[in-house]
């Protein structure tokens, strides 16, 4: 299955995104990097990176720092 992201809304609840699988977590990594302005315009406000089905780390919130929602 390799590598895919888990979406979540502003209260952490999961959410759609694209289904997008990786081989490599740097590949997962730098999509990320490439696409976190349009996940966040399409209201996906945190992510969790997955292998296979186990957690690598988050939820990470996709808002840079001193821009949290209130």
């Amino acid at each position: 299955m390799g590598y895919r992201w888990r979406y979540h809304d502003s209260t952490g609840s999961e959410v759609i995104g694209p289904a997008e699988t990786f081989d490599e977590q740097s590949e997962a990594e730098f999509w990320l990097e490439e696409n976190w302005p349009d996940l966040l315009d399409g209201g996906i406000e945190q992510v969790t990176l997955l292998h296979d089905d186990s957690d690598v780390y988050g939820p990470m919130s996709l808002r840079p720092p001193g821009d949290e929602e209130e």
